[in-house]
């Protein structure tokens, strides 16, 4: 069926569009209070003011839109079409000639804009918001004029396993920025196991394609003797990416898909477990089709219990839909992590459960 929008459809569209609007802001309004209520207990930590906490929370509104709309869509959702039932609009739609299935897909066009909206703020504002939150909070604490400062950093390259007891990103001449590692321990395996060699750097910086060591002292193992050189600069080829290695300390929840997709290269490259990075990679792939999901099974609800009862009700069934939805699907994402089963399926199983039960409803309530 080729759809082609007419009134109706604009008018159920806009009606829906309306109430998940309201309901979005509701949540995302009260997930700020509460994230602005926790930032009260660090006022007064280095130069962190009410202003800081304030802004922090503003730069990390798009994240939490982006975390809050399912939810908000099936509530809106029910309490739209629950408007329209009650109205007895729906009816009258009916009466028409409009079917469900119409009536479904017209619904489905409206939220799908918004879907699309939040699946490209979800890879661009969202984590970008996230990251300029995290800065202005680090530097106000700490007074680090550097964007981002890093602790205790662990990483693997082939053979070679790397320490850095601190660093931080600086803004280049130009706008470009270099990662800078300090106090770094370099460890070097042979094939066969042993340690061949210690390097300490007092500073790594990566520069285009190549990291450049300074201060370096190397202690060499040999079969029996073991032997030291020192020299003033050295170029490391390594195909550790800066950008990998700066987000490998930023939650991977805060990351878009290209980066979670490099982390998860670069750790399967190295023998790392890069599971919680392929948690977030597949959440993201499959976030539409969960509004979707949530959306069209809350939908046959409309034509039948939705008629009679006021707000509180479409309230109830909404929150329970969707908290109901999120139980299940955590539960089968940790079932995968413990038995290292594939996240996709996992990711997969609760939609697609929710969308044959929503069939199944259709044609109960069709006969």
């Amino acid at each position: 069926m080729r759809f082609m929008p007419r009134l109706h459809d604009t008018y159920v569209g806009q009606v829906v569009l309306v109430t998940v609007l309201l309901a979005w802001a509701v949540l995302v309004g009260l997930d700020v209070v509460m994230a602005l209520s926790g930032e009260i207990g660090d006022l007064g930590t280095g130069n962190y003011t009410f202003g800081h906490a304030v802004a922090w929370v503003l730069y990390t509104v798009p994240r939490r839109a982006y975390t809050m709309f399912p939810t908000a869509a099936v509530i809106g959702s029910l309490m739209g079409l629950g408007q329209l039932a009650a109205s007895s609009e729906l009816t009258a739609l009916r009466a028409l000639g409009l079917s469900r299935r119409r009536l479904s897909i017209s619904v489905a066009a409206a939220l799908a804009l918004l879907t699309g909206l939040m699946v490209i703020s979800g890879e661009t504002l969202g984590p970008w918001g996230q990251r300029q939150a995290d800065t202005l909070k680090m530097s106000a604490r700490t007074g680090n004029v550097a964007m981002d400062r890093y602790s205790g950093l662990w990483a693997r390259e082939g053979n070679t396993f790397l320490y850095a007891q601190s660093g931080e990103e600086r803004e280049q001449p130009g706008g470009k920025v270099s990662l800078q590692l300090r106090d770094v321990r370099m460890y070097e395996l042979a094939d066969d196991g042993r340690l061949a060699s210690i390097a300490h750097a007092a500073i790594a910086e990566h520069l285009d394609g190549y990291w450049l060591l300074k201060n370096v002292r190397r202690t060499t193992f040999n079969e029996r003797s073991a032997t030291q050189t020192t020299v003033l600069g050295e170029r490391w080829e390594s195909e550790l990416d800066a950008s990998v290695l700066s987000s490998s300390l930023v939650r991977a929840r805060n990351m878009p898909s290209h980066e979670l997709s490099q982390n998860i290269d670069y750790r399967k490259r190295n023998g790392l477990d890069a599971r919680d990075y392929e948690d977030q990679y597949w959440a993201r792939w499959f976030y539409p089709l969960n509004v979707l999901a949530l959306c069209l099974a809350a939908i046959p609800f409309a034509f039948g219990s939705l008629r009679s009862g006021g707000m509180g009700k479409r309230l109830f069934l909404g929150i329970v839909f969707a908290v109901g939805f999120w139980v299940l699907q955590t539960m089968f994402v940790r079932l995968a992590g413990a038995f290292r089963l594939d996240y996709r399926i996992a990711y997969a199983i609760p939609p697609f459960a929710l969308l044959g039960i929503s069939w199944l409803l259709f044609r109960r309530r069709s006969r």
